[in-house]
């Protein structure tokens, strides 16, 4: 790993994490440097993981053709694999100098802007983690397509429900944070989203959400794929074990009641993921009628969803053959109630009320999934409702 400088006593670090940003380094490095005052202390740290189109030496040649008229100095450490997003950020983390520290990404999604209004609410309101959020009252998305927004709005429930988060946009790579409420704190840095594991290790911490607009990228490509959502998952697990190892055992008959919804939940959101792309798949790119398409995710959305809720909401591990068999039926059986529930909702809004199919998907597998809950709890797990 190669640094480039260190600037000492910064008064505010900005991280970049770079992978194949050589249409983006330069211009977000310019407005970066725009946003604030000539004299401010700025400190921006590019953490680059060996990208083969030269984003590293781009950023050199930027910070060399600056260095003599700006107090902006721009570190960049050039690792020598592909390591991840958020170890990535720890290490820009690592090796920053401020105590208020700016994470972002390169791709002008996270407008420059924004950056001084999240050093001035950590400095007007005395918070600790100031966030970039999209879901806050004037906040939103840009340029995504349905189902990245529906990918979205999952990962941050199963993030809230699962997690016990309060931030309306805990799936936010845009924030400021005081660099102190690390200290004593080990991180795993796993996945892509540091902020996520950063909220559930700093319990107590002050939040203020700002917000803004996210507009997808118009240069380069995005990171986004099959590995980096199975990351995301790995990561809410071990987070889950970790809350669950601070907290230690839960007494009060309410929270344990709570915290297995929020789980039941939680694999919910899952499955509703499942569920709508399996049926958009099936129903856009094939001649199944869209009815037929529902079926087979409701199909496997059941299953997922029985395996997980087992496992995790219900911490059943015996998966005895004749035990699981029943246990399956019993869970299908219920979720084909909802799931009769949620092929009437689809018929009645698409057929009678001229919905378009994805927002009536989306609104009969919410419904149909209340109920579930509360009968698979009693009837398939064995347990009393209120417990």
């Amino acid at each position: 790993m190669k640094k480039l400088v260190i600037l000492n006593n910064a008064e505010i670090s900005i991280i970049l994490p770079t992978y194949n940003e050589s249409k983006n380094i330069r211009g977000i490095l310019d407005h970066i440097k725009k946003s604030f005052p000539s004299n401010l202390k700025l400190e921006t740290i590019i953490v680059d993981d060996n990208s083969p189109d030269n984003t590293a030496k781009i950023a050199e040649d930027y910070f060399h053709s600056i260095k003599e008229k700006s107090s902006h100095t721009i570190n960049v450490i050039k690792r020598k694999a592909k390591n991840g997003l958020s170890s990535a950020i720890l290490n820009g983390i690592q090796e920053s100098s401020a105590n208020t520290i700016v994470v972002m990404d390169s791709d002008f999604s996270h407008p420059p802007n924004i950056i001084p209004k999240l050093v001035d609410a950590i400095k007007q309101t005395r918070c600790d983690i100031a966030i970039a959020s999209r879901y806050v009252n004037g906040g939103s998305i840009q340029g995504w397509p349905i189902k990245r927004k529906i990918m979205s709005k999952v990962a941050t429930l199963i993030a809230k429900k699962g997690l016990g988060i309060k931030s309306h946009d805990p799936m936010s790579g845009f924030f400021a944070f005081k660099k102190n409420i690390l200290d004593g704190l080990k991180f795993d840095a796993l996945g892509y989203k540091m902020l996520l594991e950063i909220l559930v290790k700093t319990k107590g911490v002050k939040i203020e959400e700002v917000p803004y607009t996210f507009v997808d990228r118009e240069l380069g490509s995005s990171k986004l794929d099959s590995s980096t959502i199975f990351d995301y998952f790995k990561s809410v697990w071990k987070l889950y074990k970790y809350g669950k190892t601070v907290e230690k055992d839960e007494k009060r008959t309410s929270v344990k009641f709570l915290s297995k919804a929020a789980r039941f939940f939680t694999v919910g959101a899952s499955g509703l993921a499942i569920n709508y792309l399996a049926s958009m798949i099936f129903a856009l790119n094939s001649d199944m009628w869209y009815l037929h398409a529902t079926t087979f995710g409701i199909i496997l959305s059941i299953s997922t969803n029985f395996l997980l809720n087992k496992y995790w909401t219900f911490e059943d591990r015996d998966f005895s053959a004749k035990r699981t068999i029943v246990q399956y039926g019993k869970f299908a059986a219920f979720s084909s109630i909802g799931a009769l529930v949620q092929l009437g909702i689809v018929y009645n809004l698409v057929d009678q009320w001229n919905v378009s199919y994805p927002i009536s998907l989306v609104l009969a597998v919410g419904v149909a999934a209340f109920g579930n809950f509360l009968l698979n709890k009693r009837w398939t797990f064995k347990e009393k409702v209120w417990s």
